[in-house]
């Protein structure tokens, strides 16, 4: 019963979301939450995981939590759930969109879903800022975590103003976890 419930669930969460796998995240999180399945402080460390490993953030949360709850099957039904109405909108999709992209009503649409795109991302890294920075309980005051703190401002700048890869951002915030902590 678990993995048609989470077929289910992981297929509803990718044909209902627009924007990619960050903006899946506060999806992903708050229903693996109401069902009891995973703790917030679980799913941040998945999404740790699953953005240091390759391929789409959402897919590779959706794949920890099927591997969490039902093991290898498990992890095959929730990326399958998830990838499944990507697959099949976009190939509808890509038939008519050719043909009316310039419509006045298509240009509305996009104009309007893109705003609602960069507030499910936002959410997301607010989310996660959360649970990384203010409740991760290490050396702080006024419940941040300095360290945390730090770690998230210079990763953040690091990539955004001077271009370094993320990967190396990952590893780099690594290694000063392993000598701080």
């Amino acid at each position: 019963m678990i993995y048609l419930q989470m077929l289910w669930i992981f297929f509803r969460l990718g044909l209902f979301t627009v924007g990619g796998g960050y903006a899946m995240l506060p999806l992903i999180q708050s229903e693996i939450e109401r069902l009891g399945w995973i703790t917030a402080e679980e799913f941040v460390d998945m999404i740790a995981i699953a953005e240091m490993t390759p391929g789409a953030i959402g897919v590779n949360t959706a794949t920890f939590v099927g591997f969490r709850l039902g093991g290898l099957f498990g992890a095959f039904v929730a990326t399958t759930g998830i990838a499944l109405p990507s697959l099949l909108v976009v190939v509808a999709v890509s038939k008519v969109l050719d043909r009316f992209q310039e419509h006045p009503v298509v240009k509305a649409i996009l104009f309007g879903i893109r705003p609602v795109v960069a507030g499910l991302i936002a959410s997301a890294a607010l989310f996660i800022a959360e649970a990384a920075i203010i409740q991760s309980g290490g050396l702080g005051i006024l419940g941040l975590d300095l360290v945390a703190l730090c770690i998230a401002v210079v990763s953040g700048i690091l990539v955004w103003r001077y271009h370094m890869h993320p990967v190396a951002v990952i590893v780099g915030a690594g290694v000063v976890g392993l000598l701080v902590f």
